[in-house]
Parts: structure tokens; C-alpha cells; sequence
């Protein structure tokens, strides 16, 4: 403070002898002096910043990730997968080995072993049925840590090397279906489609909690915009199928379907809604240079929050946690940005509700905003701890909404529940 008097006072001086000399203004060296302390501070914020940097990727050099996916890049389940795992090792200075096309099978656990065998620190895999085969592998490597996508088991099977990882994408899915939701009323003003024609498809894979949980939040997100919407979903049997998706996409518009959504990893649905003309709303990442005409948004979980953490972890020789779940906060839930077809408004809907979400004023599963079977959901219990017998073990309707994952319970979805307004064509799968 001292200093700063001085310094001020200095400068005083300097200015009276200038307006003697020549006439300048002490308004200009004024400012000319803040702009120079400002700009030090910047350098000076820039510079710890980038000093952070290097002593994280200091702290992690010499570690090795391992990383086992379903699909290769032309699924984009697995390509945002494969694009956080590069990132984050980048940034961390982390060697990346990546194994792709791995089934759900003993497939698995080879490549999980040959990546221990490796050197590898840390092994993920991206898919539900990887589960049980990076569990089989976790117990075998016990110096290594294993980290899963998806899965139920981590806190049940009290390994200390082995550990489950998701994120609230049902808030992000929320969101995307209140774009959609905008699109339908901007259609219905424009005399496009009536009030009861606001029916939307879904292109769902199977009938998992996961899938479940995720077309739910996005007809609830619409539907918080366009009271009178309903929605058909239709299954094709299989994460990633192009043909089946596509096929899934038109039987739904041939039904009168006018805007589609998806929970399947192809193109076939986003291309089958290009060459019709109706409103799609992707998954994983924008198809807005395949669907230009068409694409509204796409929802995603970032998953480099999560690798950067774990990896952080593993190099501190910290623990993982069990079931770590990431949010909007986290950065770990995202749009992509918005489509040339949406509708007017759309951006100030979504950050009016994405506030909300996060300030806890609006939930997701809001029991207010559904009913089952004509009544509302006033309890539920959930297989939230997976045994043998899938028996249901907690009371998750709390406060008045469903407490999804994330919540307290578990990382990986558990909304299983079918409400009014839904209709599924097939549930072969």
C-alpha cells in the first residue's frame, strides 16, 4: 500500500512538471499506468497458469493409459471416447495405447491383460458388457487400475483398483429435447403440423435403464416447451448398426413421426433424416456437416474431465473415486452448438434451463411433470445395488423427483420407468 502511495505521489510530481513543460494531460499518464499494471497482471496470470500446466504433466510423465473401446471411430459413441482419452493424455504428457473393435466377450480381458502386460497404469473400457472381463482383469493386475463406463459393479465389488464412471447425461438430454421441443412449436406457429401432430421418434438400441432413462429426459425436456408432444420409440437390437438405425428412423417418420432423436451410434438415423426433411437431433457429437438442412443439436458426455482426474489420481497415488459421476458443473455434460434449423429463441431456452438445473430449481424427473399409468410416481424402489437377483433395494422418489444417477446411489442410470405419453413400437431388445 505504501508503495503504491509513493509511486502515486511520484507521478503527481511528474505531471505538474509536464503541464509546466509541455501541456500533457494527467489523465493519460494515469491511464497509461493502469494499462501497464493491468497488463503486468495478465502476463503474470498467463505465466501461472502455463506453470500449473507444466507441473501437472510433469507430475504424470512416464504414466501409461490404456484405453479399450466396442468401435473405432466411425461409431460416435466411441470416437468421443477416443477423442477426450487423446486429449487428456496430451495435455498430461500421458503415453495413450488404444484397442478398438472389442467385443463384449473374453476379447475384453485379453486386451485389458495385454495392456497390464504393457505397462499400462490405467485401463478403461467404454461399454456395459466390458464390465464383468475388466473386473476379471482388475483382480488379477491389483498395482494396476481399472476404470469402466457404464457400469453397476464398482461399488458392490469393493475392489480397490477397480472403478465405474458416467455422468448426468439425462440434464443434457433434457436440454437437447427442449431445443427440440422450440423446433416443434416453431412448426406448429408456422402451420407446418398442428398441436396434435407434435409426435417425435426415437431410435433407441435396447431396453437398458441407460436407454430409458435418456429418451424420458428428452421427451420430458420437450415436453416442458410443448405440452401437447408425444413420442414413439422403436429398438434396433445393437449399439451400432447403420441399416437397422436408419431402417428404425424411417418406419418412425412413415408414422407420422416429425422430428427425431436417437440413443444408437451410426449415421443411419441422422442421413435417414437429411433425405426426408425432418429435424434430427443426434447424439455424441454434430452431424451438421452430413445434415446441414436438418440438424437441431447434439448432447455428449466430455469424458477428458474424467481421464484427466483419474490419471491425476493414479500419479498422486491417490484413490479413484468408486463411482464417479460428472455434471454440467464439472464440464463433463454438453451441447454441441446449435444447428442452422433451430428455431428462433433457442439459445436463451437452453441457458435459462441449464441455470435452473444447476441452481437445483428444476429436476430432470420431476414427479409433478409425469404420471404412470394415469397416477403419479410417489415411490419407487431401484435395483440400484445390482444383485444376482436384481431386487430392488432403495427408495429413490425424494423431494418430491426421481433421484437419477449421480444423485447419491450410483454413477450408471437406473430410471427404468415407462411413463404416459411414451409409446414403444418394440421391446424385443
Amino acid at each position: 500500500m505504501k508503495k503504491k502511495v509513493l509511486s502515486l505521489l511520484a507521478v503527481m510530481a511528474l505531471t505538474v512538471s509536464a503541464l509546466a513543460g509541455c501541456g500533457s494531460s494527467a489523465a493519460d499518464t494515469t491511464e497509461a499506468e493502469t494499462t501497464t499494471e493491468a497488463t503486468a497482471e495478465a502476463e503474470t496470470e498467463t505465466e501461472t497458469e502455463a506453470a500449473g500446466e507444466t507441473e501437472t504433466a510433469a507430475a504424470t510423465e512416464g504414466l501409461k493409459a490404456g484405453f479399450i473401446f466396442l468401435h473405432d471411430e466411425n461409431s460416435t459413441y466411441d470416437l468421443n471416447f477416443l477423442n477426450a482419452a487423446k486429449a487428456a493424455c496430451e495435455k498430461l504428457g500421458v503415453e495413450c495405447v488404444i484397442k478398438t473393435n472389442i467385443p463384449e466377450g473374453q476379447e475384453c480381458y485379453e486386451a485389458a491383460c495385454e495392456l497390464a502386460d504393457a505397462g499400462c497404469n490405467f485401463i478403461f473400457a467404454d461399454s456395459f458388457g466390458h464390465e464383468d472381463y475388466m473386473i476379471e482383469a482388475a483382480k488379477e493386475y491389483p498395482d494396476v487400475q481399472f476404470s469402466h463406463a457404464t457400469g453397476t459393479k464398482a461399488h458392490t465389488e469393493n475392489l480397490a483398483n477397480f472403478h465405474n464412471a458416467f455422468a448426468s447425461i439425462y440434464d443434457g438430454r433434457y436440454l437437447a429435447g427442449i431445443v427440440a421441443g422450440m423446433k416443434l412449436n416453431e412448426m406448429i406457429d408456422n402451420g407446418e403440423i398442428t398441436a396434435d401432430q407434435a409426435k417425435m421418434g426415437y431410435v433407441g438400441a435396447y431396453t437398458y435403464a441407460e436407454v430409458i432413462s435418456g429418451y424420458t429426459s428428452f421427451f420430458l425436456g420437450a415436453r416442458s416447451v410443448c405440452p401437447t408432444v408425444t413420442m414413439e420409440v422403436t429398438f434396433t437390437g445393437s449399439w451400432y448398426d447403420e441399416t437397422a438405425e436408419k431402417e428404425g428412423a424411417n418406419k418412425l417418420i412413415e408414422d407420422g413421426c416429425v422430428l427425431i432423436s436417437q440413443h444408437a451410434d451410426s449415421m443411419g438415423a441422422p442421413t435417414a433424416c437429411e433425405t426426408a426433411g425432418v429435424p434430427n437431433v443426434s447424439y455424441n457429437g454434430s452431424t451438421a456437416s452430413a445434415c446441414p438442412n436438418t440438424f437441431l443439436v447434439s448432447s455428449r458426455i466430455n469424458w477428458e474431465p474424467y481421464f484427466e482426474y483419474a490419471l491425476n489420481c493414479v500419479a498422486a497415488g491417490t484413490a479413484i473415486d468408486t463411482d464417479w459421476c460428472g455434471s454440467l458443473e464439472t464440464g463433463s455434460v454438453e451441447l454441441t452448438d446449435l444447428g442452422s434449423a433451430v428455431a428462433e429463441g433457442t439459445q436463451e431456452a437452453i441457458d435459462a434451463a441449464k441455470a435452473d438445473l444447476i441452481a437445483g430449481n428444476v429436476h430432470v424427473f420431476d414427479i409433478s411433470t409425469f404420471t404412470v399409468e394415469g397416477a403419479a410416481l410417489e415411490s419407487f424402489e431401484a435395483d440400484v445395488d445390482t444383485d444376482a437377483d436384481y431386487t430392488p433395494d432403495h427408495e429413490v422418489v425424494i423431494d418430491g423427483y426421481f433421484h437419477e444417477s449421480g444423485e447419491e446411489f450410483r454413477s450408471a442410470p437406473y430410471f427404468n420407468v415407462q411413463i404416459d405419453g411414451i409409446t414403444l413400437l418394440d421391446t424385443a431388445f
